[in-house]
């Protein structure tokens, strides 16, 4: 079986609607849109949340309260089965390391390491926390842990 030998199932592709093609496209002189009116028009809509002139829902009720949403510590994830593909035995793994290596991106107040995959050399790690069972990984490596 070869790849030009391959065809999509029956009904799974579809002709294109050819809007605006005339009477004899099928989809006559409108193309599907009517007589007149605003959503005849082109480039026609409107905005998302538009209740026609009403004052909409996101205005009408009220705000109150304090959200901590933008003041939020940000936790960077790093997982013990990233730190063997790039760090070499031994090797002192940190925040500024991990960023070296691309393992952690933008804006972070903390770092913590989980136990996604697996670890077989030892590692000096410094970090900020440390899940149990990551902790429990690393120290049967070999490794230790400053958190």
């Amino acid at each position: 079986m070869n790849l030009h030998s391959y065809s999509p199932n029956p009904g799974a592709k579809h002709r294109v609607k050819r809007l605006g093609c005339g009477e004899s496209s099928g989809h006559g002189k409108t193309a599907c849109k009517g007589n007149k009116g605003q959503k005849a028009r082109s480039g026609s809509g409107t905005r998302v949340g538009f209740e026609g002139g009403q004052m909409p829902l996101h205005r009408r009720l009220p705000k109150r309260g304090f959200n901590n949403f933008d003041f939020r510590d940000k936790t960077g994830v790093v997982n013990v089965g990233d730190l063997d593909a790039r760090f070499e035995a031994g090797a002192l793994i940190n925040e500024e390391s991990l960023r070296k290596a691309g393992l952690l991106n933008g804006r972070c107040d903390r770092v913590k390491l989980l136990a996604d995959g697996e670890v077989e050399k030892a590692y000096t790690i410094e970090v900020d926390s440390v899940s149990a069972s990551a902790r429990g990984k690393i120290e049967k490596a070999g490794g230790n842990i400053k958190a």
